[in-house]
């Protein structure tokens, strides 16, 4: 386990074998559920560090073959958020009060993981459905603690606080007053709207974006965190409904780095949903193109694809 510097791209790459014996899918007992071998006791929902994690609290020394190939000590933390006892259960078909339990719970382990000063970036995510890596079905999500701004991370940061000084306050809360009651709008409540961006990138791409102006989970209210959960179980109701099977995705929050400087005049927090997802029967796969150039080819029109999500009999 160890991070290796990648000189032509200026990040940091995660190397870590002992990810090849993490767990599929299991025969018989399912290590999420309660009594499984994961998790013996009984619970509601709960966190726990990865037993196979990319990043370690306490990782092992590494030397560097040369100033060329560089190496660092793969430190950081990697947690595994189990939202239900339920194994059949689904962000889609949680009530909401589970949900809202979640939403406190990522904003718990937001400030616990702060609080290590070595930390940088705390990313929430989740991975549904073999076609995105998956290897258990129980509802479960992820947390990375990452040891330095993860390369997308950092571009987001420029181009946030690029927009900023361009259009003289936050893009994201300009898009949302331009996008409110348009053709992209999914769905919306009071704090939230759901939208497949114009700029998607895969045919079914949502994201949310809370409508007042927050740069990380921890700073919704009550109500915020309630009406965050709705949302939440909205766009995740039509994935399933929309071709009538269970849909998968990978979701991911996007918040201002930590222990680093101030951005929360220009960084809005936001949730993006890329489902791999074209139609019914078929795949939009990450080709040489998407992965070798982040330059994606989007087969779908946004506005159809909002159309299609907005429609969907629930």
């Amino acid at each position: 386990m160890e991070l290796r510097y990648n000189p032509l791209t200026d990040e940091w790459v995660m190397v870590s074998a002992t990810r090849q014996s993490r767990p599929t899918v299991p025969e018989g007992v399912c290590p999420l559920c309660p009594g499984g071998p994961e998790l013996s006791d009984e619970y509601d929902l709960v966190s726990f560090e990865n037993r196979f994690p990319a990043l370690r609290r306490e990782p092992p020394e590494v030397s560097s073959e040369s100033p060329l190939f560089r190496k660092s000590p793969a430190r950081g933390i990697c947690e595994v958020v189990v939202y239900t006892r339920e194994h059949e259960s689904s962000l889609a078909e949680m009530p909401i009060e589970q949900l809202h339990k979640l939403v406190k719970m990522w904003k718990d382990r937001t400030v616990s993981l702060a609080r290590y000063k070595f930390i940088r970036y705390i990313f929430i995510f989740e991975n549904r459905g073999r076609e995105v890596g998956a290897t258990l079905d129980h509802p479960h999500g992820q947390i990375y603690a990452f040891p330095f701004i993860p390369k997308r991370i950092q571009a987001k940061v420029m181009s946030l606080e690029k927009a900023y000084l361009e259009f003289g306050g936050c893009v994201v809360c300009e898009i949302v007053k331009n996008e409110k009651n348009g053709q992209r709008v999914v769905v919306e409540n009071d704090s939230f709207i759901a939208i497949v961006p114009f700029y998607a990138r895969f045919p079914y791409e949502v994201h949310v974006y809370p409508k007042r102006h927050v740069d990380n989970i921890l700073k919704f209210d009550e109500k915020e965190e309630r009406e965050f959960a709705f949302i939440l179980k909205d766009v995740t109701s039509r994935y399933d409904m929309l071709f009538k099977q269970p849909f998968p995705y990978m979701m991911m929050f996007f918040q201002s780095p930590v222990n680093w400087r101030d951005v929360s005049s220009f960084f809005h927090f936001h949730v993006e949903f890329a489902p791999p997802k074209r139609d019914a029967k078929r795949m939009k796969w990450m080709a040489s193109v998407e992965t070798g150039t982040w330059s994606f080819i989007n087969p779908k029109l946004p506005e159809e694809a909002a159309k299609e999500l907005r429609e969907v009999k629930q």
